[in-house]
């Protein structure tokens, strides 16, 4: 298959890494980065081992492929879509944090594809990614049911050997990662910890909050994810991820923008829609907003 990776970061470059054991993969991201990838190729060490040879550009515009997979901060995902707009390709998947992929449909002809990914990444170094914990790809019809490229794509992951799961219930599990990414990346960015410092103690049961009004509006927008669901499916990740830094703490110790507008935030903006209070969520959006207004990076 012939795939590329819009967003080639810590998760895009892992992936894009690992797909490139078996397939044709072009890399799309910035400086200096591409430019270690195109001349040494990617190097990925920790829990998986592999040196490949994507391409690697830095123009993501006018490109061709079977499917893009989307891997850009949840904040530049409009301008994604007008990038892949510009291109060809079959199917384009999220694999995103937030729920984004309705803005990506409406900038974009082909189908949308809506994906989670739990693998653990961070880049060392220009080329060089670290998988922090061997997690799991899942993709499907992010209207739920069966299609047929979330199929081939799920078939592609795991020729590659990434493990992956082709769902059909795709709706529930992304309100179900958004309440584990609302419980999780906030509390430890704020609270400057790793994952497993939230199976317990202080930060632990603001997470548990956070998720549980996470999964309350998501039973008001129609999709039915149980209390317990979330809750358990935010122990789980907790407990797979207890030494990784989340990726919202890895922004904040690197004085970057959040995604807390598209994670936190937009729980406030859905359950502000059907008249909710989620004073959880709003806190924690208020304070990442702060933090962010006071080091100049939104």
């Amino acid at each position: 298959m012939n795939v590329l990776v819009f967003g080639a970061g810590s998760l895009g470059t892992l992936l894009g890494g690992l797909l490139a054991r078996t397939h044709d993969v072009t890399l799309v991201g910035r400086d200096p980065h591409i430019s270690a990838v195109r001349e040494s190729g990617v190097e990925i060490s920790g829990g998986v081992e592999a040196h490949t040879h994507p391409d690697a550009t830095t123009n993501g515009a006018g490109r061709e492929a079977d499917v893009a997979l989307v891997t850009v901060k949840a904040f530049d995902t409009e301008d994604a879509a007008a990038a892949l707009a510009t291109g060809e390709y079959e199917a384009v998947c999220s694999l995103q944090n937030g729920l984004t992929e309705e803005t990506l449909a409406r900038g974009l002809a082909c189908p949308v594809l809506a994906g989670t990914a739990t693998y653990g990444a961070r880049l060392a170094g220009p080329g060089h990614v670290v998988c922090t914990g061997v997690g799991r790809v899942v993709v499907g019809n992010r209207d739920g049911g069966r299609h047929p490229w979330a199929e081939r794509l799920g078939e592609a992951f795991r020729d590659a050997d990434v493990r992956t799961l082709v769902a059909a219930d795709m709706p529930r599990r992304r309100w179900e990662k958004l309440a584990v990414n609302a419980g999780i990346n906030a509390v430890t960015a704020l609270a400057r910890v790793e994952n497993g410092a939230l199976a317990s103690g202080a930060g632990s049961e603001t997470a548990r909050r956070a998720a549980r009004e996470t999964a309350r509006v998501a039973r008001a927008s129609g999709v039915d994810l149980p209390t317990d669901r979330a809750e358990a499916a935010l122990e789980t990740v907790i407990d797979a991820t207890a030494a990784n830094r989340s990726s919202m703490l890895q922004d904040v110790d690197a004085g970057r923008r959040t995604e807390s507008d598209a994670i936190n935030g937009e729980v406030v903006r859905r359950a502000e829609e059907h008249d909710l209070r989620v004073p959880v969520n709003r806190t924690l959006t208020d304070l990442l907003r702060a933090w962010e207004d006071g080091h100049g990076v939104r």
